[in-house]
């Protein structure tokens, strides 16, 4: 590797400011905030508004739409579209035949 024009990878803790979780991995994060961690060491700080402890995907707070209600919709919209078609075409296929 070229020397000089990599960022720094190194241990760093994330908090979530929302629910007050944290855990240490490794990233190459700027940050000029430090915190002594639980093993009495000293990391860099990255401040997270949500991580996958207070996200609502995660924790199961999040509402789905009912898809069945919106399938069912189209099914029903379709259903009356193919119809008209189904009836113009009928009608346009007699009128040829009638002028034949």
């Amino acid at each position: 590797m070229k020397e000089g024009i990599h960022p720094q990878y190194r241990d760093v803790v994330f908090v979530d400011l929302s629910c007050d979780f944290s855990f240490v991995t490794r990233s190459t994060a700027p940050t000029r905030e430090t915190i002594k961690w639980k093993d009495g060491k000293e990391y860099p700080l990255v401040k997270l508004d949500t991580s996958s402890e207070s996200h609502p995907f995660y924790t199961g707070a999040q509402t789905r739409v009912v898809e069945a209600g919106r399938v069912e919709k189209f099914r029903q919209k379709f259903a009356a579209k193919t119809k008209e078609v189904n009836a113009a075409a009928a009608e346009a296929t007699a009128a040829k035949s009638k002028r034949r």
